[in-house]
């Protein structure tokens, strides 16, 4: 059985467990990082040098980088239908799992940091709204790639969904989402399947 060390809060740690539910494979999952602690601890350095969450255990062989951990599960199992094998159709979906990296989290990071894990005597009011007219430019992005298909992938979930997926609820979650807009019903379709509600649909911290 798959052995998950990382709290469930985190982004990451949800992107792997999210995966292995929809797939139906059973794994075990440790609170790690956070409040929990230990994810500095030289033991821990030993098995992933970046003391980041996760860090997954398939026997013997220790993952970490959620994104290659959900690639790694789709290959061993074939699931093809959330990671296509076709060459141009997995390259389209791993460009989105690239860009959750590069833009979205570079984007929302910084607004989720301030609103949820700031005191809120802390918290600056010009810099939230500076941070969120940055934040909610991704969301434009998604808006025009979801004009014509339900999901990122096409017409079902694929991996191109997971990452973005996540932060979305954090965006609406945060009440900055339109749930009028296209983005707003991709996030409801993706609350209907009950690995998200499960794992992602989780209280903000």
């Amino acid at each position: 059985m798959l052995r998950i060390l990382g709290r469930r809060t985190s982004s990451n740690v949800q992107k792997v467990v999210w995966v292995l539910t929809e797939l139906g494979i059973a794994f075990e999952r440790e609170d790690v990082g956070g409040p929990f602690g230990g994810n500095r601890e030289p033991d821990y350095l030993r098995l992933n040098p970046n003391g980041l969450v996760p860090t997954v255990f398939d026997g013997d062989l220790v993952l970490w980088e959620s994104n290659t951990i959900c690639r790694y599960i789709c290959n061993k199992h074939a699931a093809h239908a959330l990671y296509p094998a076709a060459p141009g159709e997995r390259a389209l979906c791993e460009r989105w799992m690239d860009w959750q990296l590069s833009v979205v989290v570079p984007a929302l990071v910084p607004l989720f940091f301030m609103l949820i894990r700031t005191p809120a005597a802390e918290r600056d009011p010009a810099a939230i709204e500076k941070l969120k007219r940055h934040a909610a430019e991704p969301f434009k992005i998604l808006e025009q790639a979801l004009g014509d298909r339900p999901y990122l992938g096409g017409a079902e979930l694929t991996l191109a969904d997971i990452g973005t997926g996540i932060w979305a609820h954090r965006w609406f979650g945060l009440g900055f989402g339109d749930e009028g807009s296209r983005v707003g019903a991709w996030y409801r379709r993706l609350g209907t399947r009950p690995a998200y509600r499960q794992h992602v649909m989780i209280p903000l911290e």
